[in-house]
């Protein structure tokens, strides 16, 4: 019996695949359960046609990502903090603080997509990495320089 999943099922497939499977585990189980459809020749060419569309979905999404990157990378955000000896900052600067900066400049992005390559305690350059989707990443610079006055 083929049938299209409908949900992940464990140690057969993952939504959206055509998959042939024993009559009595189709019929008893992964159909009464909703976790899969019988695939005719409709159904199997309605599902081409929703993965097709995910796919351009995705791509598109991509390279969205792929520009907010760009734009991320070609930027310097710049911190001023209060500066106590040898040049150590009141405080830390933290992702928040970098999220909300950028949010300041116009980027949607969560706090816990970004990710400090070192405590931010000292006057000085550094990176941060932004992950905007599992496969890009951008490396944000971040200059923290000393209050005047």
């Amino acid at each position: 019996m083929q049938v299209i999943l409908l949900d992940d099922v464990e140690h057969l497939g993952e939504s959206g695949e055509v998959h042939e499977v024993a009559d009595g585990y189709g019929r008893n189980y992964l159909i009464p359960q909703g976790l899969a459809r019988v695939a005719t020749d409709g159904m199997i060419r309605h599902q081409r046609e929703i993965q097709r569309q995910q796919t351009r979905k995705q791509q598109a999404k991509k390279e969205q990502a792929e520009e907010i990157k760009n734009d991320l990378e070609d930027m310097q955000v710049v911190f001023t903090a209060k500066v106590g000896e040898d040049n150590r900052i009141f405080g830390t600067v933290t992702n928040q603080q970098v999220a909300v900066e950028l949010s300041n400049r116009g980027f949607d992005i969560d706090r816990r997509d970004i990710e400090l390559d070192e405590d931010i305690r000292f006057v000085g350059a550094y990176t941060a990495t932004v992950t905007l989707r599992d496969d890009v990443s951008a490396t944000l610079d971040i200059q923290v320089i000393p209050e005047s006055g």
